[in-house]
C-alpha cells in the first residue's frame, strides 16, 4: 500500500486542480485582450484557487520518504549532444539576422503595428512565443543572443582580458534593468509605434553590448536583465545543456539546485520577475482603471501614478517575501538565518512566474501568430488587413489551470528544498508554512488578474 501512496497523492492533487479551475470561465487578457466574465462569484473563485494550493501543500507534506523525493528531483536522461557549429555559429547568426530585421523594418516598415514585422517579431514571436520555450522546453537564449555574440567576436578579433565583474554588484543591474524595461513597455506605446520600438531596441542593444565589452561573459551571466530572465526561466524547463550533452529532467526540478539563487540580489531578481509579470496584467484590470482615474483627477500626473504604484508594488512583493523568510526561521525552529532561508526558498517562485506568464500570453500568442506568419511571408508588402485566429472557449480555462499548475509545481519544489535543508521532518514541514502562505496570496492575485476583464490602461 505504501508504494502507491505518492501516485494517489498526485491524482488527488490533479483532481483538486480540476475542481478549482473547471467551473471558472474567464478570458484573461494578454497585454490588451478582450473582456470576459466569471461564471461563479469572484470571492468563491479566488478562495477555491487559494484552497487548492493549500490543499496541495497538505498532500505534499504527507510525502516524507527522502529517497522518493530525491528520486523525483534527480531523475534525468542524457540526450544526444547538438553539433558545436549549431550553437557556436548558426544560432548567433540567426539572432543577428533577427535583430537586424527588427531594426530595419522598425525604422522603415509600415506604421500599422499588425503589418510591421518588427512589432510582431518582438512581442509575438520573441517576448510571448520564445519566452514560453525557455520554461516549457529549454533556454536557448545563451546561444541565440546577438549582443553576446558581438562581444565574443570582438574579443576573438582583438584578444584582451575584460574587467572583472564586481561581486558586490551581483544581479542588482539585472533587477534595475528588468524594472526599467517592463515599466518602459507599460507606459510607452512600444507595441503600437514601430519607430519607437526600434529606438528602444537600439538603446538596449548598445547598452548591453558596451557592458559586455567591459565585463565580458560575466555581464550576461549576472547583469543583463534579458539574459538573466531567460536563464531563470530555463531552470523550470525539462531540457538543460550539460557537459556531456543535453539533459532531460522532470519539469521544475532544476529549481531544486541551490546554484539557481546565489545571494540576496538573485532573491530580489526572482521576486522582481514575478512582480513585473503581475504588474503588466494588473494595469489592464478595471480596478486599476478606477484607481488611476481617481488619483489623476486628484491632481497627480499620470506617469507619476503608474511609477509610484509600480515601485510600491515592487516593495510590497519583496517585503512580503522577506517577512516570510523571517517567519520561517521561527516556525522551523532553526539556526539558519532569514537570508539563508530566503535564498533556498526563492527558486520555487520561478515556477509561479512561468505559470503566470504562460496564462498571460498564451491567448496573445495564438491569436497573433497568424498575422506574424502572414507578415513573415512577405514583410516588405504585408497584407492590408492581417487576419487573426479565433479562440475556443476552453482556452480561458487553460489559462487558469496554468496559473494553478505553476503554483502546485512551486509547492513541490519548496517541499523538496525543505527536506534537503532540514534533517528533521517536522522542521521541513513547519518551515514551509510562511512561504506557502505567500504562495496562496500570489495565487489569488494571479487568478484575479487572469480572470478580470482586460481593458486598455487609462492615460497611456
Amino acid at each position: 500500500m505504501e508504494r502507491h501512496r505518492p501516485r494517489r497523492l498526485v491524482l488527488a492533487a490533479f483532481g483538486t486542480l480540476v475542481l478549482a479551475s473547471g467551473t471558472a470561465l474567464a478570458h484573461g487578457g494578454s497585454l490588451r485582450g478582450e473582456a470576459g466574465t466569471i461564471a461563479v462569484p469572484a470571492w468563491l473563485f479566488l478562495l477555491t484557487g487559494g484552497a487548492a494550493v493549500g490543499a496541495s501543500f497538505l498532500l505534499a507534506a504527507t510525502v516524507t520518504d527522502r529517497r522518493y523525493i530525491a528520486s523525483i528531483d534527480d531523475w534525468h536522461r542524457t540526450l544526444r549532444r547538438f553539433p558545436v557549429a549549431v550553437s557556436r555559429y548558426l544560432a548567433p547568426l540567426l539572432g543577428l539576422v533577427g535583430v537586424g530585421a527588427v531594426l530595419w523594418f522598425g525604422f522603415t516598415g509600415p506604421l500599422a503595428p499588425l503589418r510591421n514585422l518588427a512589432v510582431l517579431v518582438v512581442w509575438v514571436g520573441w517576448w510571448a512565443g520564445f519566452t514560453m520555450t525557455t520554461y516549457l522546453v529549454g533556454n536557448t537564449w545563451r546561444a541565440l543572443n546577438p549582443f553576446r555574440a558581438l562581444v565574443r567576436w570582438v574579443y576573438t578579433l582583438r584578444p584582451a582580458s575584460p574587467r572583472e565583474y564586481p561581486q558586490r554588484l551581483g544581479s542588482w543591474p539585472a533587477v534595475v534593468g528588468l524594472l526599467a524595461l517592463v515599466f518602459t513597455e507599460v507606459v510607452l506605446p512600444l507595441a503600437d509605434d514601430p519607430r519607437l520600438l526600434a529606438t528602444a531596441v537600439t538603446g538596449y542593444g548598445l547598452a548591453t553590448t558596451v557592458a559586455g565589452l567591459v565585463f565580458g561573459e560575466s555581464w550576461f551571466e549576472r547583469g543583463d536583465p534579458v539574459s538573466r530572465t531567460f536563464a531563470a526561466f530555463g531552470a523550470v524547463a525539462p531540457l538543460v545543456r550539460s557537459d556531456d550533452g543535453v539533459r532531460l529532467r522532470l519539469p521544475g526540478m532544476g529549481l531544486t539546485d541551490s546554484s539557481v539563487v546565489r545571494d540576496r540580489s538573485d532573491v530580489v531578481f526572482v521576486v522582481t520577475l514575478l512582480w513585473v509579470t503581475t504588474y503588466d496584467g494588473l494595469v489592464t484590470t478595471p480596478l486599476w482603471g478606477d484607481v488611476a482615474t481617481t488619483v489623476v483627477e486628484a491632481g497627480v500626473p499620470p506617469l507619476a501614478t503608474y511609477l509610484v504604484a509600480y515601485l510600491l508594488g515592487f516593495g510590497v512583493f519583496v517585503g512580503v517575501y522577506e517577512l516570510a523568510a523571517r517567519l520561517a526561521r521561527d516556525t522551523g525552529e532553526t539556526f539558519f538565518t532569514p537570508a539563508a532561508l530566503g535564498r533556498r526558498f526563492a527558486a520555487p517562485l520561478l515556477a509561479i512566474a512561468a505559470g503566470y506568464h504562460l496564462a498571460h500570453y498564451l491567448s496573445y500568442f495564438v491569436v497573433l501568430s497568424l498575422p506574424l506568419s502572414q507578415v513573415l511571408a512577405n514583410p516588405s508588402a504585408p497584407p492590408l488587413n492581417p487576419q487573426r485566429y479565433g479562440l475556443p472557449g476552453f482556452v480561458s480555462g487553460l489559462e487558469l489551470a496554468f496559473v494553478l499548475l505553476g503554483h502546485l509545481l512551486a509547492i513541490w519544489v519548496a517541499h523538496s528544498t525543505a527536506y534537503d535543508v532540514f534533517p528533521s521532518r517536522l522542521q521541513a514541514v513547519r518551515s514551509q508554512y510562511p512561504f506557502i502562505g505567500v504562495m496562496v496570496v500570489y495565487t489569488m492575485v494571479s487568478l484575479w488578474i487572469v480572470a478580470a476583464p482586460s481593458l486598455t490602461p487609462p492615460y497611456l
